[in-house]
C-alpha cells in the first residue's frame, strides 16, 4: 500500500468515525461535512485506482 493509499484510508476511517460521534450527538451540520468529506475522499481513491477498506460498523 503506498503513502497515498495509506493517507486516504486513515482519513477516511477519521472522518466514518467523526460521522458516527456527529450522527449519536445529532450535530446535523458535522454530519454533513463529514458526509461530504468521505464523498471527496472516495472520489479521489477512485480516480488514483486506491481500493479502500469498507468503514468499520463498530
Amino acid at each position: 500500500m503506498g503513502e497515498l493509499s495509506r493517507q486516504i484510508q486513515q482519513r477516511l476511517d477519521n472522518a466514518y468515525e467523526s460521522l458516527r460521534h456527529a450522527h449519536a450527538e445529532g450535530d446535523v451540520y458535522l454530519v454533513d461535512i463529514r458526509q461530504e468529506e468521505i464523498r471527496e475522499l472516495r472520489r479521489i481513491a477512485a480516480n488514483n485506482d486506491i481500493g479502500i477498506d469498507a468503514p468499520r460498523c463498530d
